[in-house]
């Protein structure tokens, strides 16, 4: 292998949330690019989160070992910040002070979410238990992971979301939640251009997860059966193709360059020319406007 090869060859990376999803296809493309991934969550070996799912954060380590990089688990609830500070003296301990790459990918906001009722029909302590879980923990998270990017003046923060415009999102708490963690990397952006720290925040487009999978009843295998239900689905992306994107960025030394801005898998494989994992490059944005022009002419979105 030559540094081409692993491009990452030497980096650190924490990737909070890194369970399932978005944040396993990403913590395990950084480990195949090179890197040493701390994958965090609270699902593990040792138990499950309230979500019940079967994905442990030892898997998704397990999977960036496999990749060609070294995968490290660790147990955490980034909703308690001495969990976060006790994950972050880890790696400076273990690492020499070192972390290159912050992933905030942190979510668990699905069975919170109210698709049906506008605000105010909705359950206000759990819409409030959405927020605190989908942007309180990438808050608490960056607190105590930035000042060791900061001490290296270099580095990347990445925020997980879902879109990169000032669309509306079809839930009022979903919404604020996806939009507030865009402000997030605005903000973090802000802070640390002067010390040579990036952030941005990166969304994949229809994204092919675990959960998605089960919910149109197909598995990786034969998941173009899904598009019956939902022909949208056809156009889907793998966690893969986040995790190509992010590790694309990780890896560029002009990073820099993109701080502040809200990113998109449809836009970045067309810079740096990476594919899914079956080799094709899905461009959700391109299907969607194709499909706003065929439904309301070529000015597209009516609103």
């Amino acid at each position: 292998m030559t540094t081409k090869d692993l491009p990452l060859a030497g980096r650190v990376a924490l990737v909070a949330g890194g369970t399932r999803g978005g944040g396993r296809g990403i913590a395990v493309e950084l480990g195949a690019a090179g890197a040493t991934v701390y994958v965090s969550g609270r699902s593990s070996a040792a138990g499950r989160s309230e979500l019940g799912r079967a994905e442990t954060i030892e898997g998704t380590a397990e999977r960036v070992t496999a990749a060609g990089g070294r995968g490290i688990p660790v147990r955490t609830d980034h909703s308690r910040p001495e969990e976060v500070r006790a994950l972050v003296d880890r790696i400076a301990a273990e690492q020499d002070g070192r972390l290159d790459v912050l992933v905030n990918s942190v979510w668990g906001g699905d069975p919170l979410t109210d698709w049906e009722h506008p605000l105010w029909e909705q359950d206000l302590d759990r819409g409030l238990r959405l927020l605190r879980q989908a942007v309180e923990t990438h808050v608490i998270t960056s607190r105590f992971a930035l000042p060791l990017l900061v001490a290296r003046g270099s580095g990347l923060v990445v925020e997980v979301t879902d879109g990169n415009t000032a669309r509306y999102r079809g839930s009022f708490f979903y919404d604020l939640a996806k939009s507030a963690v865009i402000r997030l990397a605005v903000a973090q952006a802000a802070e640390l251009k002067p010390y040579g720290v990036a952030a941005v925040a990166i969304t994949p487009g229809f994204l092919r997860s675990e959960a998605m999978l089960e919910h149109f009843g197909v598995t990786e295998e034969n998941w173009r059966d899904g598009a019956s239900q939902d022909p949208n689905f056809a156009y889907s992306e793998t966690p893969a193709y986040l995790g190509r994107a992010v590790a694309a960025l990780a890896a560029d030394p002009a990073v820099l360059a993109r701080t502040g801005r809200a990113l998109a898998t449809w836009d970045l494989y067309k810079e740096y020319g990476f594919t899914d994992a079956d080799g094709s490059r899905p461009d959700f944005a391109a299907h969607w406007a194709a499909e706003l022009e065929e439904e309301y002419g070529p000015l597209g979105d009516p609103l």
